[in-house]
């Protein structure tokens, strides 16, 4: 089982040469899963690739899905999301998650991004 044509190709824009653990024990999870989030879901929105990352970004952040959250943000990076912009979604999520749920996700964004040779910290 794998996903779609189409659901590949969106998958690979954003994830270049990944295989997702997932994947490898529960294939037909992810067939369902990318098929939809990469390919019908995509068919019915308006919003640009660089757009649906970031409100994905605040999202993951709300529901606490650090894990999720680090390979997102490689997305949002891969398809033109500022390292600025990233930080800017974080920081505006602190009001209204608090300091103590968005901590973590401070430091999974820095690790990220210093893994991508990134310079830490940003200019204001």
């Amino acid at each position: 089982m794998a996903p779609n044509e189409q659901a590949q190709k969106n998958h690979d824009e954003l994830f270049p040469n990944h295989v997702s653990t997932v994947a490898v024990t529960d294939p037909e999870l992810i067939e369902i899963f990318d098929n939809f989030a990469f390919d019908e879901l995509l068919r019915t929105t308006k919003l640009d690739i660089r757009t649906r990352l970031m409100v994905q970004l605040a999202a993951i952040i709300a529901c606490q899905a650090v894990r999720e959250y680090r390979a997102m943000l490689g997305a949002a990076l891969n398809v033109g999301v500022t390292p600025i912009e990233a930080k800017e979604i974080l920081y505006h999520a602190v009001p209204y998650v608090g300091i103590a749920r968005a901590y973590d996700f401070i430091q999974a964004t820095n690790e990220v991004m210093m893994e991508r040779g990134i310079e830490i910290p940003l200019p204001a």
